[in-house]
């Protein structure tokens, strides 16, 4: 009776036993498990040149679990930030490459983590939607652009002469642009609901902060129609003689800028084209 009762258990004692001594034997030929750090690493960078980047990624993060330390582990963190950029897992990539830059500031990759970590702000709002949708960058939140502007800035400081310098700069000039766009959307945003001072306010940021943008005759266009609704008359003629100066072709001059958006769009204020 007693042999009887506890036959269950040992049954059951004896499967447990079986699954772990499989697991054992599974451990040991997964390659995760068992490839020394050099094939771990080439796996990985090779998968990732193939564009395997699910393949990269778990090589990557299983060579810097076995392997905590070393040469390998080092530039491993470097790449698996860039695999989670290409993946656009930004969090995890802004993650990776700052815990690289604060652990190893003096590795030889050192310049590019820096360069990567504008990259990835830099493409940050450009999610797959967006650009199906067609929807204008410059009247989104601007935060990721002004985090990749400073950047860029800091790489530039601290290698002026680098490899990544000069496309940093290009960057750089195409944020400016698109930071000024997205004050000169709520410049004219403001002007269209007859609020001049809000609107005169952020024609002066703009000029005041991205004087070399595309957008500067755009400023000095609201401020000229702005004072010229507020019965300004001097800062008015101050404003157009600017802008005849610097922008004679401006569309403000022809009359009917900015242009009227479609009904729908102005129940979205900030969606759509304001430029003249």
């Amino acid at each position: 009776m007693t042999f009887t009762a506890g036959l269950p258990r040992l049954l059951l004692l004896s499967l447990l036993a079986l699954l772990l001594a499989a697991c054992g034997r599974f451990g040991k030929d997964d390659p995760l498990e068992t490839l020394p750090v050099e094939a771990l690493y080439a796996e990985a960078k090779e998968s990732l040149e193939n564009g395997n980047l699910p393949k990269a990624e778990r090589y990557y993060k299983r060579l810097i679990a076995r392997f905590p330390f070393g040469p390998y582990t080092e530039q491993s963190q470097i790449e698996l930030a860039y695999v989670y950029y290409r993946n656009r897992q930004s969090e995890e990539a802004t993650s990776a490459v700052g815990r690289f830059i604060r652990t190893y500031p003096t590795h030889p990759s050192i310049e590019y983590a820096y360069y990567l970590r504008g990259l990835i702000n830099f493409d940050r709002e450009r999610s797959a939607f967006s650009r199906i949708a067609g929807l204008d960058m410059t009247r989104r939140d601007q935060g990721a652009p002004r985090q990749a502007f400073n950047d860029f800035a800091e790489l530039i400081q601290r290698y002026p002469n680098g490899r990544y310098a000069a496309d940093a700069r290009q960057r750089m000039i195409y944020l400016r642009n698109q930071m000024a766009r997205y004050e000169i959307n709520v410049a004219t945003y403001y002007l269209k609901r007859r609020a001049y001072v809000g609107a005169v306010n952020r024609a002066q940021y703009i000029l005041e902060n991205y004087p070399q943008s595309e957008f500067t005759g755009d400023a000095v266009a609201v401020m000229a129609e702005s004072y010229r609704q507020l019965g300004q008359t001097t800062l008015e003629a101050d404003a157009r003689r600017v802008l005849e100066l610097n922008h004679p072709n401006h569309a403000y001059f022809q009359g009917g800028w900015p242009r009227e958006q479609a009904k729908w769009k102005q129940l979205i204020p900030f969606m759509g084209e304001t430029r003249g």
